[in-house]
């Protein structure tokens, strides 16, 4: 169901009250809102109209809300704070860890240490995170103290969306079929294998007269004991999804769990990555075959896929978290 300008205001406002202050402060600004709604309605508006009009008027929840709590919107003046709080916010969740992972990666690709990536890749982390700080501070107080305008202005069509909890039947549906699915692709990779490679001893060919081989991704070994981890850690992640579900929203128990889960499939991927026991030889050696620099093209794709894991996992725990404080 589509929300209303009036539901997405109020949303905007109450989102960063105290919890025990939000229903009060949502039930006065919806009466304060619908009678000035009404009030224009009698002089001839449309409510489309008078809708945009008395949100206008409001300004921006933000600063709405500051109002309530009495908490001062000030960086080194009130006129830009906003504007400076919310471009801040977006830059320290991209910068940093850009930087991060762009210098874990290029060092990996270099060959160099271990302990050497980390202490460069979280240097390179914290001083990103700085210097966005310190820039980004700096140009508001240029253009406060000079008095130029940024061109932003808060209108009505700025208002978010109410965010969700994860806990919808949608949510419920969409984990418990990819969670099928990564289940499904482990078990046919293990005992079907998803490259196939001509020339095999294994007909699949159905009459058109082609020998084919099929060759598993991951390395046949692991089973069953680390395959049958892995399937574990599905079942358990399909059960919280359900309790999600259940509970009608994410819980501080729940995101511990989610992250406890993450933090064991992630290292015991990547350990085995590491150690050269994830992925098959065999495929290794069919898809790199044809290069001459095959060492150099599986590092770089084993690093490639260790990103990949890492970051998966780093999403999956804040995402659960975030939902839960939001609830909470």
């Amino acid at each position: 169901m589509t929300s209303t300008l009036t539901d997405r205001y109020i949303s905007a406002v109450v989102r960063s009250l105290p919890t025990d202050t939000q229903t009060d402060v949502q039930a006065e600004l919806a009466a304060s809102i619908a009678d000035d709604i009404d009030a224009r309605r009698e002089q001839g508006q449309s409510q489309d109209e008078a809708e945009r009009e008395v949100l206008t008027a409001l300004g921006d929840p933000d600063a709405l809300a500051a109002g309530y709590v009495d908490r001062p919107l000030h960086l080194i003046g009130p006129k830009y704070y906003l504007t400076w709080w919310r471009l801040l916010k977006l830059l320290w969740m991209i910068v940093p860890i850009t930087a991060l992972a762009g210098v874990a990666i290029g060092m990996a690709l270099a060959d160099q240490p271990v302990g050497e990536i980390i202490g460069s890749a979280i240097s390179a982390g914290i001083g990103a995170f700085v210097h966005v700080g310190f820039w980004t501070t700096l140009v508001f107080f240029i253009l406060e103290r000079s008095g130029a305008d940024t061109g932003v202005k808060w209108s009505v069509d700025a208002l978010p969306e109410p965010q969700e909890t994860g806990a919808g039947r949608g949510d419920l549906i969409a984990s418990l079929v990819f969670l099928g699915v990564a289940a499904g692709a482990l078990l046919w990779d293990r005992f079907v294998g998803f490259v196939f490679a001509a020339n095999g001893s294994v007909d699949i060919s159905e009459g058109f007269g082609i020998q084919t081989d099929a060759i598993p991704v991951l390395n046949p070994e692991l089973w069953p004991w680390v395959l049958g981890i892995a399937l574990i850690l599905i079942a358990i992640e399909a059960a919280l999804a359900i309790m999600v579900y259940a509970n009608r929203g994410w819980r501080r128990s729940f995101a511990v769990l989610n992250t406890v889960l993450a933090i064991v499939f992630a290292g015991g991927a990547l350990y085995l990555l590491v150690t050269g026991q994830l992925i098959n030889d065999t495929f290794f050696e069919f898809i790199l075959r044809s290069t001459d620099t095959a060492d150099d093209v599986g590092r770089i794709l084993a690093i490639l896929l260790g990103v990949t894991i890492a970051g998966i996992a780093i999403w999956d725990i804040v995402d659960g978290w975030r939902k839960a404080l939001r609830r909470q």
